[in-house]
């Protein structure tokens, strides 16, 4: 099965990126671990076997880090989260194929195997999903566009996780859950992550 993964990025602007994380580090500091976040969502994906549609929020970037020959770049549609995202997975499907994932670029702990897992799990489920500490979701697949999943959600809070389950159940779509993990939101989630790596070192 043609296979595509949509990443959600937004161009690197100091003031406009990791502006929750900046009330507290400040903006050049928000900037410095943004692209830090950008480099290893680069490093999961480059080398994994499906083809990359990156989307950027604002206008196209052709001579940055993300290469052309591995990212077919984009730009996010105008409107909410939830009509960019619909958006992103209808385009998918209409160039043909039939098993999309997103992802955006604030997880440092998703990885290239979890991204292969998510892959798998829709040979057999029709949704697969990636939730959050915080009730939102890092990742979510599908094999073919259920509108309602985008629809009215209070993006960016706890109930987007539930809500979306419940649209899922509602449909009688099945899915596969991916392990919880954290999004990089605030400055302690950064902190926190480096205090795990100090952990591993010792």
């Amino acid at each position: 099965m043609k296979s595509a993964l949509i990443i959600f990025i937004k161009n690197p602007i100091k003031g406009t990126v990791k502006t929750r994380l900046a009330k507290d580090a400040g903006d050049d500091k928000a900037l410095e671990i943004y692209q830090k976040l950008l480099a290893h969502t680069r490093q999961i994906t480059s080398t994994l076997v499906s083809d990359k549609l990156l989307y950027y929020s604002k206008s196209l970037e052709e001579n940055d880090e993300w290469t052309n020959d591995i990212y077919q770049k984009n730009v996010q549609v105008e409107g909410g989260l939830g009509e960019k995202m619909a958006a992103a997975f209808e385009d998918a499907f209409e160039a043909g194929y039939q098993k999309a994932l997103i992802i955006g670029s604030d997880c440092i702990a998703l990885s290239s195997n979890l991204l292969k897992k998510a892959f798998e799990q829709l040979e057999t489920h029709d949704f697969v999903v990636g939730p959050t500490f915080d009730g939102g979701y890092y990742l979510i697949g599908m094999k073919k566009l259920l509108p309602t999943i985008f629809n009215q959600k209070k993006w960016s809070t706890e109930s987007v996780f539930p809500d979306t389950i419940e649209d899922l159940q509602k449909a009688q779509k099945s899915y596969f859950l991916l392990p919880q993990l954290n999004d990089i939101d605030h400055l302690k989630d950064w902190q926190d992550h480096l205090a795990e790596i100090q952990k591993t070192k010792t």
